[in-house]
C-alpha cells in the first residue's frame, strides 16, 4: 500500500512538473512568433492561455491511462486497495478534470478568443472608441455563443438509446430524453460540443499537420540557399531593373509626356526596385551576421534531425495505415463508429506503448513527444501554407512578425489540432487508449497428459472491446471520444484523408527546391525597412 501511494505521488508530481513545462513552452512559443511592433498584452495572454489549456487537456490522457492500468495487477486481478468505491472516485476525479478543461476550451473558442479578435479588428479603425470596440466585439461574439448553446442543446437531447416501449407517447419520449440527460450528468452535451470542435481540428490536421509532417523534415535536410549567392542574383536583378527605368525615362527627355502604358510600366519597375533594395539590405545583414555562421555550423545536426523526423513520420503513417486497415477489415461497421474488438493487425505503436507502460513513466514521455511532434509539424504546415479562408489568404505566420489577430488564429488552430491529437493517438494505439495495460481473467480448460482429467484454469488476457465491463475499466478519454458513433465514423474517413494529404505533401516537398534564406521578404507589405533580425529567418 505504501509503495502504491508513493508511485501515485510521484506520478502527480511529474504531472505538476509537466504543467510548468507546458506554461513555459507556450510563453516562449507565442513570444517567438508575435510581432515586436504590434504586440498586445491581452492577445498575448489569450494565446498563451488557450494553447496551454489545450496541451494540459492532452496531458490528462496518459494520466487517465495510468490510473486505470494501475488499479489492476498483471495477472488480471484488481489490487487490494482498488475496490469499487476507490475505482469510482478515481474515475470521477479524471472525469471532473475533463469537464473543467473542456468547459474552459469551449469558453476560449466561443467567447474569449472571438471577443479579443474582433476587439483588435475594431482597434485598427482610428475613429472607433473603446466603448465602440467593446460593443462591436460583443455583437460578433454573441453569434459564437449562440453556436455553442446550440451544440450543447443538440448534444444534450440527441437520443443515444431508444425507449424500451415502442408504443410510447410523445410525452413519454420527451420524458425519456430528460431522464437520459440527467443520468449522463451533461456528459453527452459536452461530448457533442467537444467532438464538433475535434471534427474541425481534424480538418485542420489534414490541412496543416499532414503537410507539415513531410515539409518539416525535408526542409531541414535540404536547408536554405546561400545568402552570398542570393545577394549576387539580387544585384543582377537590381541592375536590370535600373536599366529598364532609365530606358523608359529617356523617352521623356525632350519634354514629351510618357504614354499611359509606359507610366504603368515605370511604376511597376520602381516598386520592384524598392523591393529588390529591401532584399539587398536583408541579404547583406544576414550574410554578415554571426547567427548565420552559427546555423551553418549546425548544418549536419539539422540533417540528422530531418532524417529522424522523416523516420518518425513514416512510423506514424504506417501505424495509422495498419490501424485503419484493421478497422476496414475487422470492425463492427460504420453504425458502431468502426469500433474494433481486439487487434488483428498489430501496428508498431500499439505494441510499443503497453511495453513502455511497464517502466513508469516511459509511455508518458512518449505521448508527450508525440503531442509536441504534432505541434511542431502543424506549425511547419501553417508557416508554409499560411492561414486561408477558401482561396483568400488571411494571414502569414512569421517569426517576430505575426500580428495579434493572426496570433489568435494560430493558437485557435493549434488548440483544435491538439484536441484532435487525442483521437489520433487512439487511432495509432486503440487498445492502449481504451484500457492501458489492463488484463482480465478468462476460464480456460486444461487437459492433463493422460487425457483423462480436465481442469479449469483462470488465465489473464489483455482487455479489449469484447471484455466484461466489470473486469476492465474504460478510460474517461474514450468515453468522450466515442459517445457518438457518427463522429467516430467521420474520424475514420478523416484518417484516410490524412494519409492521402501526407503522401501528396511528401511528393510536393521533394519536388520543391531550397527555400530562400529570406523567404517572405518580397511578399510582406507590412515589413519595415529597419534592420532585420537574423533570428527571424
Amino acid at each position: 500500500m505504501a509503495a502504491a501511494t508513493a508511485e501515485l505521488v510521484i506520478g502527480w508530481c511529474i504531472f505538476g512538473l509537466l504543467l510548468l513545462a507546458i506554461l513555459a513552452f507556450c510563453w516562449i512559443y507565442v513570444r517567438k512568433y508575435q510581432s515586436h511592433r504590434e504586440s498586445e498584452v491581452v492577445s498575448t495572454i489569450t494565446a498563451i492561455f488557450s494553447l496551454a489549456v489545450a496541451l494540459i487537456t492532452s496531458a490528462l490522457l496518459p494520466v487517465d491511462i495510468f490510473l486505470v492500468s494501475y488499479m489492476k495487477n498483471q495477472n488480471g486481478t484488481f489490487k487490494d486497495w482498488a475496490n469499487a468505491n476507490v475505482s469510482r472516485q478515481i474515475e470521477d476525479t479524471v472525469l471532473y478534470g475533463y469537464y473543467t478543461l473542456y468547459s474552459v476550451i469551449l469558453f476560449c473558442v466561443f467567447f474569449w478568443i472571438p471577443f479579443v479578435y474582433f476587439y483588435y479588428e475594431e482597434k485598427d479603425d482610428d475613429d472607433s472608441t473603446k466603448c465602440t470596440q467593446i460593443k462591436t466585439a460583443l455583437k460578433y461574439t454573441l453569434g459564437f455563443a449562440v453556436i455553442c448553446a446550440l451544440l450543447l442543446l443538440v448534444g444534450a437531447f440527441v437520443p443515444l438509446n431508444v425507449p424500451s416501449n415502442k408504443n410510447s407517447t410523445e410525452w413519454e419520449k420527451v420524458k425519456f430524453l430528460f431522464e437520459e440527460l440527467g443520468s449522463s450528468h451533461g456528459l453527452a452535451a459536452l461530448s457533442f460540443s467537444i467532438s464538433s470542435l475535434t471534427l474541425i481540428g481534424m480538418l485542420a490536421a489534414i490541412t496543416y499537420t499532414a503537410y507539415g509532417m513531410s515539409a518539416l523534415p525535408l526542409n531541414l535536410i535540404k536547408g536554405t540557399r546561400s545568402a552570398a549567392y542570393e545577394r549576387l542574383e539580387n544585384t543582377e536583378d537590381i541592375e536590370e531593373v535600373e536599366q529598364h527605368i532609365q530606358a523608359i525615362k529617356s523617352k521623356s527627355k525632350d519634354g514629351r509626356p510618357l504614354p499611359a502604358r509606359d507610366k504603368r510600366a515605370l511604376k511597376q519597375f520602381e516598386e520592384r526596385l524598392r523591393t529588390l533594395k529591401k532584399r539587398e539590405r536583408h541579404l547583406e545583414f544576414i550574410e554578415n551576421s554571426w547567427w548565420t555562421k552559427f546555423c551553418g555550423a549546425l548544418r549536419p545536426l539539422k540533417i540528422i534531425w530531418g532524417i529522424f523526423f522523416i523516420l518518425v513520420a513514416l512510423l506514424f503513417v504506417i501505424s495509422l495505415f495498419l490501424s485503419n486497415l484493421d478497422k476496414a477489415l475487422h470492425s463492427a461497421g460504420i453504425d458502431s463508429g468502426f469500433i474494433i474488438f481486439g487487434a488483428n493487425l498489430t501496428n508498431p505503436l500499439n505494441m510499443l506503448l503497453p511495453i513502455l507502460q511497464t517502466v513508469f513513466p516511459l509511455d508518458y514521455i512518449l505521448i508527450t513527444i508525440i503531442i509536441m511532434y504534432f505541434i511542431f509539424t502543424s506549425m511547419a504546415g501553417i508557416r508554409n501554407i499560411g492561414i486561408w479562408f477558401f482561396w483568400v489568404r488571411l494571414y502569414k505566420i512569421r517569426r517576430g512578425r505575426t500580428r495579434p489577430q493572426a496570433l489568435l488564429f494560430l493558437c485557435m488552430i493549434l488548440l483544435l489540432i491538439v484536441l484532435h491529437t487525442s483521437y489520433m493517438i487512439y487511432s495509432l494505439a486503440p487498445q492502449y487508449v481504451m484500457y492501458g495495460s489492463q488484463n482480465y481473467l478468462i476460464e480456460s480448460n486444461v487437459t492433463s497428459d493422460d487425457h483423462k482429467n480436465n481442469s479449469t484454469l483462470s488465465v489473464p488476457k489483455r482487455c479489449d472491446a469484447d471484455a466484461p465491463e466489470d473486469q476492465c475499466t474504460v478510460t474517461r478519454t474514450y468515453l468522450f471520444l466515442h459517445k457518438f458513433w457518427f463522429f467516430s465514423a467521420a474520424y475514420y474517413f478523416g484518417n484516410w484523408a490524412f494519409l492521402g494529404v501526407f503522401v501528396i505533401g511528401l511528393i510536393v516537398s521533394c519536388c520543391k527546391g531550397k527555400k530562400s534564406v529570406i523567404e517572405g521578404v518580397d511578399e510582406d507589405s507590412d515589413l519595415s525597412d529597419e534592420e532585420p533580425s537574423a533570428y527571424s529567418v
